[in-house]
């Protein structure tokens, strides 16, 4: 099939809009020359895209997967844009990582800044995703890398194991489960609960353990950080599920008691997706094998 930016810029507005006649006049075409473009790609395609209806149009199933596809398309288009004006400033390397809520607002921060600093000329756009959506976005090319925990559908991707994440409970060290070596998750959900911010990798995943218990969570606040967990908790406002290495972290200071989880799906493996590590540039290699070795220090 051939096809330019226009003809795929017009069947994505069609397709938000639809109605080929908005579409057309927010690409600046006569309805006359869209409508032409839009059979045009359906002639090259062999299918109809688009169901003609007496209030304007809608998609075929093959117009969704075209629509997918176009998306992806003007996506890295842009990029591709933005990337190379990064480089015609000086820049040598420009990433994209998604990556989950334990990784954003744990360990990420301790590792980049040594990485960046050995690296000036590289720039790392960061994002918090879910773990499904961090594996499309490094399979559709909307991220280099991705890092996900726990028992994800890496969809064919290059998975590299680096660390294993644990998740505890935490208390004040005055509450009543504080002298517990082990609890069941299902045996807090009597307590308040400390919880991460809504749409985190975390609480998603928490929300459908609790679904799955048919018990809902006594959410009293939820934050933007571990470490703000971790005060809220020491305060004595609820009980949290925390990764360990943030509950260690703040043990002492906020006065926390960390108690084992029984479950099974509190221990999840760490890996980062790729699509071909070898076909990455070399900056990016030199990432990865950063976080490999923080992981392999004592």
């Amino acid at each position: 099939m051939h096809f330019d930016l226009t003809d795929l810029r017009l069947f994505v507005l069609t397709a938000d809009e639809g109605n080929i006649t908005r579409a057309a006049a927010r690409q600046h075409l006569s309805l006359a020359a869209a409508s032409a473009r839009i059979k045009a790609l359906e002639a090259q395609a062999g299918l109809p895209l688009l169901y003609r209806e007496a209030r304007g149009v809608r998609l075929t199933p093959p117009g969704e997967a075209f629509l997918h596809h176009a998306r992806g398309v003007l996506h890295q288009t842009e990029q591709l844009r933005a990337d190379l004006q990064e480089y015609g400033g000086g820049l040598r390397g420009h990433l994209r990582m998604f990556a989950n809520t334990t990784a954003v607002s744990d360990f990420l921060p301790e590792i980049l800044p040594g990485f960046l600093s050995d690296n000036p000329r590289v720039n790392i756009d960061l994002q918090e995703k879910p773990n499904a959506e961090i594996a499309r976005g490094v399979l559709d090319g909307r991220a280099d890398i991705g890092i996900v925990a726990g028992q994800v559908d890496t969809l064919g991707l290059q998975a590299i194991h680096f660390s294993t994440d644990r998740l505890v409970l935490v208390t004040a060290r005055n509450h009543r489960f504080a002298r517990r070596k082990k609890i069941a998750f299902a045996e807090t959900l009597d307590e308040d609960a400390v919880g991460m911010q809504y749409g985190s990798t975390l609480q998603t995943f928490l929300a459908q353990v609790v679904e799955s218990l048919g018990k809902p969570l006594k959410l009293r606040i939820q934050l933007s950080s571990f470490d703000a967990m971790c005060r809220m908790i020491g305060a004595g406002v609820g009980v949290g599920i925390v990764p360990e290495s943030a509950a260690r972290r703040n043990r002492e200071s906020m006065n926390l008691a960390l108690i084992e989880l029984t479950d099974a799906w509190s221990v999840r493996e760490r890996y980062i997706l790729v699509r071909d590590q070898k076909a990455l540039p070399g900056y990016a290699r030199a990432l990865i094998e950063t976080l490999i070795g923080h992981y392999r220090e004592p």
